[in-house]
């Protein structure tokens, strides 16, 4: 899935980059080149990437809910006591 993702954004970079160059002389194509990867890197490889990062992890830890708020209130007590 790393791979995947990586190989995804490094090819819409490429593609971006190509767009840049070939600009001066063919601007319609320049400007599809920058259009594709754009879409490449934010609508495919990012989404890949998070998928692949977020495997494993339980989404109610990252909750802003009751028991997620009395923890953090517990644990910026107990830093200002050591203080």
């Amino acid at each position: 899935m790393k791979f995947i993702s990586g190989i995804t954004a490094l090819l819409a970079i490429g593609l971006i980059a190509y767009g840049l160059i070939i600009l001066t002389d063919n601007e319609p194509l320049g400007h599809k080149c920058i259009g594709f990867g754009t879409v490449g890197l934010f609508f495919i490889a990012m989404p890949v990437f998070l998928v692949s990062a977020s495997k494993g992890k339980k989404m109610k830890d990252y909750m802003l809910n009751e028991e997620n708020i009395k923890k953090m209130k517990g644990k910026n007590t107990e830093n200002t006591e050591n203080q």
